[in-house]
C-alpha cells in the first residue's frame, strides 16, 4: 500500500485514501471485533475481555464494563463510517482504537507474543498483521 493512506486535511478531517482491497481488510478487522464482543464463542472474545492489568481491574466489574463499552462503541462507529471518504476526529479515533484491538486480538489468539513468534508465523497471517500495523501507523500519524 504505497503512499499515505490517511491524510489530515486543513479543515481538520482525516481523508481516507484506501482502495476497495484496503477497506476490505479494515472491514474484516472491524467485523471480527464486533462479533467477538457479542459472541462468547468467537476466537477473539477472551482477548477482548481479558484485564489489561490483572492486578488492578481483574475483579473490578466497573472497569471491565467501561472497557467493553468503549470497545463496542468504537467498533460500531468504525463500521458505520467504513465507506466514508473523510473522518472527523472521533471517527478516526474509533478506527484507530478498533484496529488496535483487532491487532492485539490477532496476536493473542495466534500466540504471537514475541518477535520470534511473529517471524515464524504463516506468511498469510504475517501479511495481515503487517497490513494492520501499517494502517495503524498511517492513521496514528494524523493525530
Amino acid at each position: 500500500m504505497p503512499g499515505k493512506l490517511f491524510v489530515r486535511r486543513r479543515d481538520g478531517r482525516v481523508e481516507v485514501r484506501l482502495n476497495d482491497a484496503g477497506r476490505g481488510v479494515i472491514r474484516e478487522a472491524f467485523a471480527h471485533v464486533v462479533a467477538a464482543e457479542r459472541d462468547p464463542e468467537h476466537d477473539w472474545h477472551l482477548s477482548l475481555n481479558a484485564p489489561i492489568n490483572p492486578s488492578r481491574d481483574d475483579d473490578d466489574p466497573l472497569s471491565a464494563l467501561a472497557r467493553q463499552n468503549d470497545i463496542a462503541t468504537n467498533a460500531e462507529l468504525s463500521i458505520m463510517t467504513l465507506n466514508e471518504q473523510f473522518l472527523n476526529d472521533a471517527e478516526a479515533w474509533a478506527w484507530l482504537s478498533t484496529l488496535q484491538v483487532a491487532l492485539r486480538s490477532m496476536a493473542v489468539v495466534n500466540g504471537i507474543l514475541s518477535d520470534e513468534k511473529l517471524d515464524s508465523c504463516e506468511l498469510e497471517l504475517l501479511q495481515e498483521i503487517r497490513t494492520i500495523q501499517q494502517l495503524l501507523f498511517d492513521l496514528a500519524a494524523c493525530f
